[in-house]
């Protein structure tokens, strides 16, 4: 018999993670082989389960998929991840290819796109809509960054995942409790942000991060 690829799934929505299980192992050369519904429990499981793909949510209560796609890349690098997300391909593609990812699929178009994801980054190659690799190829060219219109997109990968968790409503000491910080460091990642983005107070901080929250939201 054909020996299976191991799939993980990574995604803190249940409905989303029975949808891709039920996909994948539909397929005759694929199988999944864990799930898990937070950055923590997929570190915990990545090692026995030895996947070999493993889709992951940018969003997820107890961790930040770029900083899991990080740890997976530093202890498991012969583990191909997939971004599969909600949130624009514009913003987060690159961050999660330069954090080691290997392909990156919105919510929207999963349907279509995740056995040729799967199939296509083992297959050695990467996976990006032809909006995002026109985008990507275009900077390549220019040989400088191209913002699509958004500042946010001045943040690194931890002020992004501050400012968006304030966005939901999280107070700086539950972005530390979450993120595994000090509460000191959670306050030096505002101040930067603020600076990058302009902001004179925390109220305006805040207002700016809700505000950006719902539009994305509703994308």
């Amino acid at each position: 018999m054909m020996q299976k690829t191991k799939v993980l799934l990574v995604d803190d929505h249940p409905m989303v993670r029975e949808w891709l299980a039920t996909l994948i192992n539909q397929q005759a050369d694929l199988e999944v082989c864990g799930e898990a519904e937070s950055a923590p429990k997929a570190m915990q499981i990545i090692g026995p389960a030895k996947p070999r793909v493993a889709i992951v949510d940018i969003s997820m209560e107890g961790g930040s998929g770029i900083e899991l796609i990080k740890n997976i890349r530093a202890s498991y690098p012969d583990v191909m991840v997939i971004v599969l997300s909600m949130h624009d391909e514009v913003l987060y593609a690159e961050r999660a290819l330069r954090a080691g990812a290997r392909g990156y699929i919105m919510k929207k178009e999963a349907t279509k796109g995740v056995l040729q994801a799967i199939r296509c980054v083992l297959g050695g190659k990467l996976y990006l809509s032809d909006k995002m690799a026109m985008i990507m190829a275009e900077k390549f060219v220019d040989g400088r960054p191209k913002r699509e219109g958004s500042v946010v997109e001045l943040l690194s990968d931890r002020e992004l995942e501050v400012f968006q968790l304030l966005g939901r409503g999280y107070s700086t000491r539950r972005i530390a409790d979450e993120l595994h910080v000090s509460l000191k460091t959670v306050q030096a990642f505002c101040a930067r942000i603020k600076e990058k983005l302009q902001l004179t107070n925390a109220t305006e901080l805040l207002h700016e991060a809700i505000r950006w929250h719902d539009s994305q939201q509703e994308k």
